[in-house]
């Protein structure tokens, strides 16, 4: 089947932090007509997750694949429940985004610290390098770094190094921005699809359109960048050398960039680059099962 194809391809540097405004969320747009990746311009202060929110639900471009570098699901397929044991536990990844948003309906900024600290969910995230849920690693534990989604075993297949979305501790963790992006796509129901999950327009049905879907940055700088030991790309020259490799014209700077706004430009122009290739959309071991519980990583083959 074809692949679907955009207008504009945007990418978003997540964050998961604590409070309002966050320096760690970066957005850059790329134009399908060619030309370099432009970063979005933040508010004053810095996006909040509530602005990129809005911005999503009322100020997206048409026909744009928006990439949001986030977790959209927890394992399930490897224990045959997000929260095995538990009674609670959901079925279906749009039932875990509603079941965080209802917990935490009194956090402020899509917040998610009533769902992290709940006595029955604490029990299957770590929280510390002391503090971890008994039920953070489960008989038969192959790992101590946690559970891990279909699609990452796919990323470390492509030489990556995904961290578990039950961790919520250390400066590589995934689970809070994880968790508070299921609460932005809960809210964004119905006004924004979500893949593997809903439907692609263009794809999948006959309404053409835009849709959003899971990115991991290190993936397009694996297959763009030579790094080395390092997984960042620090300055403009080193960022320009990766968008060539997309055939991508530079980005007209120099000097040092941030990490946030590298992996977004990087990101939005290599979106741009791949979303025409139909094994992207088609990533050999996802399933209509692993779809609805999972989801997937947009790229992960």
């Amino acid at each position: 089947m074809k692949a679907p194809s955009f207008d504009h391809f945007l990418a978003i540097d997540w964050s998961g932090a604590k409070g309002e405004r966050h320096k760690g969320i970066a957005l850059a747009l790329a134009e399908a007509q060619g030309g370099p990746p432009v970063l979005v311009k933040p508010p004053a202060r810095g996006w909040s997750r509530t602005e990129v929110m809005a911005l999503l639900r009322d100020e997206l471009p048409p026909r744009t694949l928006v990439g949001a570098d986030l977790g959209i699901s927890l394992p399930y397929q490897d224990a045959g429940g997000f929260f095995p044991g538990w009674d609670a536990s959901p079925r279906s990844a749009k039932k875990l985004w509603a079941m965080i948003d209802a917990m935490c309906a009194d956090d402020p900024h899509l917040g998610v610290h009533s769902f992290t600290e709940h006595p029955q969910a604490a029990r299957y995230f770590r929280h510390g390098k002391n503090r971890e849920g008994d039920r953070f690693l489960l008989p038969g534990a192959i790992t101590k770094e946690g559970r891990f989604r279909v699609a990452e075993a796919a990323q470390r297949a492509q030489k990556c190094r995904p961290v578990s979305n039950f961790n919520l501790v250390g400066a590589a963790q995934v689970g809070k921005s994880s968790l508070s992006g299921m609460r932005m796509l809960h809210q964004l129901r119905g006004a924004l699809n979500v893949w593997p999950m809903d439907p692609v327009p263009g794809r999948w049905s006959r309404q053409k359109g835009s849709v959003l879907v899971e990115i991991y940055t290190g993936l397009a700088s694996r297959e763009t960048a030579d790094l080395g030991a390092r997984t960042k790309l620090l300055t403009y020259a080193d960022l320009n050398a990766a968008l060539s490799v997309l055939d991508c014209p530079p980005v007209d700077a120099l000097g040092e960039i941030d990490d946030h706004s590298s992996d977004a430009l990087l990101t939005a122009a290599w979106m741009r680059k791949v979303a025409p290739e139909t094994k992207r959309w088609e990533p050999r071991f996802l399933t209509a099962e692993i779809a609805w519980t999972e989801g997937w990583t947009f790229g992960a083959l």
